[in-house]
């Protein structure tokens, strides 16, 4: 009788970010379907979360539960500081347990928002050295990367990709910053983000008034090397953001607003405190299927988020990009929206505006488009989920292969 798989997945998963935990959940559709009998655990952010939702043990990720957290007293300093040490033996133990580890998805190789060397980036590391010394083989499958600045940071993103036994990227900016960062990609791959592999809610009659309006926001204050200017920029992109909504109302739109991380509710406040007006409501989304329901009953999107991006286009809405990172404008370009898409950084309420006006009247044409453009996502990521599977799993576990992944 054949020893059952041992799979982990790895992540900040369960902790709030529904695009995180959507890419979770496409890899455990892919197992579930692939590889029934591998047996699957989590190294994660949320393991609470997710052993409830998805019904597997999870570990957490980091022994010091304020990690994320900014240390100013002495206290925290050393509890960090031990927590460093501590993980590299926690995340060992739990490396040497599998036969295969995925990083499903996820922007882990890039900055694009503030991040500090030591706190992702670091497990990740420990993660691929974990698994290159112990034989465990680690997938980064359809992850993100961008150009780093910061030179501990890009080191440690380089080390992981280079000690990964597989790599594929969600777009090839991604695939094009690691060759740059010094990492041989000549057989890394490029398939659609993992969310596309997610079942797309059955078309129903539109829950949402008539002309109704869903708008992604939120909490951006730039990216890792804007710290200096976080403050100006979020409000730049709240100011703009208010102008943009408030315009809508006055049209007489209903507007949705969106969030994909728990962080953006105070923008959601923000926005609704001061347009004042019973048209502009709130959702209230726990998954990435709850935004595709969302998105699908609505007219039109604008969207900050990347994977609300992908709920709207994935369901077919004509969507805008406030887009914040090379990966936003790569998504539109793929999906044929390319020239729909706005800087985050410097929003302009009526520059925004013509390119809203301009989007609802190439509706009917772009939805066609965007139909197109998602069952050639959905082909692909098959594609992936086979080439997965080939790397990854024993050449005599390759029979389950023949029921089809998702």
């Amino acid at each position: 009788m054949r020893t059952p798989v041992r799979v982990g997945v790895f992540g900040l998963l369960g902790s709030g970010n529904l695009g995180n935990d959507g890419s979770l959940e496409a890899v455990l559709g892919y197992l579930s379907a692939a590889h029934p009998d591998a047996v699957v655990d989590a190294l994660c952010g949320g393991p609470e979360v997710v052993t409830a939702r998805y019904g597997i043990p999870a570990t957490r990720l980091h022994w010091y539960r304020g990690e994320y957290r900014t240390a100013s007293r002495a206290g925290a300093i050393a509890g960090k500081g031990v927590g460093k040490l501590v993980d590299v033996v926690r995340t060992a133990a739990w490396v040497r347990r599998h036969d295969v580890v995925i990083v499903p998805g996820m922007g882990v190789l890039e900055a694009t928002l503030p991040l500090r060397p030591w706190g992702f980036p670091y497990s990740l590391f420990l993660l691929c050295a974990s698994g290159r010394l112990l034989g465990a083989r680690v997938a980064l499958v359809s992850v993100g990367a961008a150009a780093i600045g910061s030179r501990p940071t890009r080191a440690l993103v380089r080390w992981s990709a280079k000690l990964a036994t597989y790599r594929s990227y969600r777009d090839g900016p991604s695939r094009d910053a690691m060759r740059a960062m010094g990492v041989d990609t000549a057989r890394d791959e490029v398939y659609p983000d993992l969310a596309f592999a997610l079942p797309t809610p059955p078309a129903s009659t539109p829950s949402g008034p008539p002309g109704q309006v869903c708008v992604g926001v939120m909490a951006f204050h730039g990216g890792d090397d804007d710290r200096a200017r976080a403050e100006e920029i979020h409000r730049r992109y709240l100011e703009g953001t208010i102008r943009f909504v408030r315009a809508l109302v006055e049209d007489g739109r209903p507007v949705r607003l969106l969030t994909g991380d728990a962080c953006d509710r105070p923008v959601v406040d923000a926005i609704r405190d001061a347009v004042d007006s019973p048209l502009v409501t709130a959702a209230e989304a726990v998954s990435l299927a709850d935004l595709m329901k969302e998105t699908a009953a609505a007219d039109t999107v604008v969207a900050t988020r990347y994977h609300n991006l992908i709920c709207a286009l994935k369901v077919a809405t004509p969507t805008l990009a406030l887009s914040y990172a090379a990966k936003s404008d790569a998504l539109m370009a793929r999906m044929g929206l390319g020239a729909y898409c706005h800087p985050a950084r410097e929003v302009d309420a009526d520059r925004l505006l013509e390119q809203f006006r301009e989007l609802e009247k190439r509706s009917t044409e772009l939805r066609r488009t965007l139909a197109e453009r998602n069952q050639d996502a959905a082909r692909r990521l098959k594609d992936q989920f086979t080439a997965l599977t080939e790397a990854l799993f024993p050449t005599t576990d390759h029979a389950q292969t023949l029921r089809k992944a998702p």
